[in-house]
């Protein structure tokens, strides 16, 4: 698995949603203060940017799974 596939959601500076704060620990509203490098989302409520790292890891899951069906490594 590449280090690149491993991310949460794009990590954008503008445009609407909630986002999950990394360096503060915090949900954040679109236009916030902090940078866009230091922030997950967008996500569609605040509620969903809490719970950022619950989404991060099923999609790492779901990614695992497709790789090693891709590689033929289903074990």
């Amino acid at each position: 698995m590449s280090a690149g596939r491993r991310v949460g959601a794009v990590a954008t500076g503008g445009g609407a949603g909630w986002y999950w704060c990394v360096r503060h620990d915090r949900v954040e509203q679109a236009g916030g203060a902090c940078r866009a490098d230091d922030r997950m989302g967008p996500y569609p409520t605040e509620e969903a940017a809490r719970n950022w790292q619950g989404t991060v890891e099923a999609r790492n899951a779901e990614w695992d799974a497709e790789e090693r069906a891709w590689s033929g490594d289903e074990a």
